[in-house]
């Protein structure tokens, strides 16, 4: 926000303001000082508006990239623990369940859905991060300002209403009920 010193606003001491009367309108030149005044104000006010959201947008572009970073480094976790130690895990588990006298089958069964589980976790995890990466704060105020539109184009031609069919001279008019007015 800009600073203001007393005495830079022309509404504080308009000129002429001692000769006029209660109620009488300001002289023009005061009219025109004010509506000076009023403009620099609007567009001091619109500069700012855009330094907040130029803000904003870098801020939400850092969450972005660290969002980014951090969701690439889950998605490596999940890779290199699900690639070796988890492999061991289940060779040993499979190994248990077969001395508890489980089929092979089933032994591979239960390790196999244990394994989709903890992938399923690290998947979400995943997601998660890369939503963080969707720029919401910054579309939200982009579609506030209508700069920026959520849908697609097809989603805009779906609500439209359809054409209504051309009148058709084979249709024969009411014979019943009173007249056109």
């Amino acid at each position: 926000m800009t600073e203001r010193v007393t005495g830079d606003d022309p509404r504080e001491a308009p000129a002429g303001s001692a000769e006029r009367a209660p109620g009488e309108a300001p002289h023009l030149d005061e009219s025109i000082r004010r509506i000076r005044a009023a403009a620099k104000e609007t567009a001091t006010s619109g500069i700012d508006s855009g330094r907040a959201l130029r803000k904003l947008m870098s801020a939400d572009f850092a969450l972005a990239r660290s969002a980014l970073g951090r969701g690439l480094a889950w998605a490596a976790v999940a890779v290199v623990f699900g690639a070796s130690a988890w492999l061991l895990a289940m060779g040993a588990a499979i190994a248990l369940l077969q001395s508890w006298g489980l089929s092979w089958l089933v032994s591979i069964s239960i390790t196999m859905l244990i394994s989709l589980v903890v992938t399923g976790l690290a998947a979400w995890r995943v997601s998660v991060f890369f939503d963080y990466a969707g720029m919401h704060a910054t579309r939200r105020q982009l579609t506030r300002l209508g700069l920026f539109s959520e849908g697609s184009e097809d989603e805009e031609e779906e609500t439209l209403d359809p054409p209504l069919p051309p009148p058709t001279a084979a249709t024969p008019p009411a014979t019943t009920g009173s007249a056109p007015r």
